[in-house]
């Protein structure tokens, strides 16, 4: 028996390349943004990329795609946008997306698959009232699921960044243990930004390597350089500046946000990333010591991606795929875990 899972809101692929890293068969991701195709299929052979909103999803085709009527021995994986749950968000022009977890658990209820795994932000957990994850949690329930779930810190199972998230696990029968920290303290060290970028070949603001994929750093005004020039290496951020390269929303008595136009540390966990990752002015995403940002390869090495697996589309959409990517290395942990409990429990 071996466990095999469909990957939803699959995007470029990150936590596809994970389970298949564990040992578990990917039968299909499925994503309505079309451009992660490319990125997705070429760096998971076989694994076939399906355009298509989760909304238009159907048990039928998930049979046929499964070539079986049971789903006793799948994973159904359901990372639906974060927009909705997320502190960064701006404005009410994603909360629609909160009914995509409700669309999952549609699924899930048709399907009724061996295994459950979401991952998603923690304020999916936070919403006042009767929330879509608190009606997802019944809808678990009411089909005879057992399930836990916690907010992990991603640095803590090997990934050189702090990336706090809500995974949740649920079964039938009985719930699988969520895996446990391999890193911190009394444990292995945590993974740095040294260990993971410092190999990468020098690179300008605006530069594209011609030898390594995706390793290019977005351009930056003069006026930007000027500022990362004024800041530390190694960490520093914008208190250094002088009064003439402050922004204006920094002026005066504020005692905001460090982060942004910020350097990151060589020897700690990066910061979170997000999907604009590749730009300084939105969070500490310069490098530590080079006069730009952090390249698409390095935050797709942040992200644990391995060097060769390759992205296509704009940079900015580029960025957007590895910064709203599961951690490659996350997913093999989740995956490794749940097949450990498969075969010791025989849990589906």
């Amino acid at each position: 028996m071996k466990l095999n899972a469909f990957d939803f809101f699959c995007g470029a692929g990150g936590l596809t390349r994970g389970l298949l890293d564990s040992g578990i068969e990917v039968i299909a991701g499925f994503d309505c943004d079309k451009e992660c195709c490319e990125s997705y299929e070429y760096n998971n052979p076989g694994v076939k990329f399906i355009a298509k909103d989760i909304r238009d999803v159907t048990l039928a085709e998930l049979r046929r795609l499964a070539q079986k009527g049971s789903f006793k021995e799948t994973i159904f994986v359901g990372c639906a946008p974060c927009q909705p749950f997320s502190q960064q968000r701006r404005s009410n022009k994603h909360m629609n997306d909160a009914t995509l977890l409700s669309e999952f658990g549609r699924l899930v209820a048709l399907a009724k698959p061996g295994i459950v795994l979401i991952e998603n932000v923690p304020g999916i957990t936070r919403l006042p009232g009767f929330s879509t994850f608190r009606r997802f949690l019944k809808l678990l329930t009411q089909n005879n699921y057992k399930f836990a779930y916690d907010i992990i810190d991603a640095k803590r199972y090997g990934i050189p960044q702090t990336r706090r998230r809500l995974v949740l696990i649920a079964a039938r029968g009985t719930a699988p243990p969520l895996p446990k920290p391999k890193h911190g303290p009394t444990l292995l060290p945590f993974k740095t930004v040294r260990q993971t970028i410092s190999h990468f070949p020098v690179l300008a603001a605006g530069e594209c390597h011609p030898n390594v994929p995706n390793h290019v750093a977005a351009s930056i005004t003069p006026m930007n350089i000027e500022r990362l020039k004024h800041t530390p290496l190694n960490g520093g951020d914008r208190r250094s500046w002088p009064d003439n390269l402050r922004l204006d929303c920094h002026k005066g008595d504020y005692n905001g946000h460090t982060d942004v136009y910020g350097r990151m540390a060589w020897d700690t966990p990066a910061p979170a990333l997000t999907g604009r990752c590749h730009s300084i002015s939105n969070g500490r995403y310069g490098h530590p010591e080079q006069n730009r940002a952090i390249s698409l390869r390095e935050a797709a090495a942040l992200q644990t991606f391995p060097d060769g697996y390759v992205f296509f589309g704009s940079n900015t959409h580029i960025a957007r795929q590895i910064g709203n990517a599961v951690p490659v290395r996350l997913a093999k942990e989740l995956g490794k875990s749940l097949r450990i409990t498969f075969l010791e429990k025989d849990i589906v």
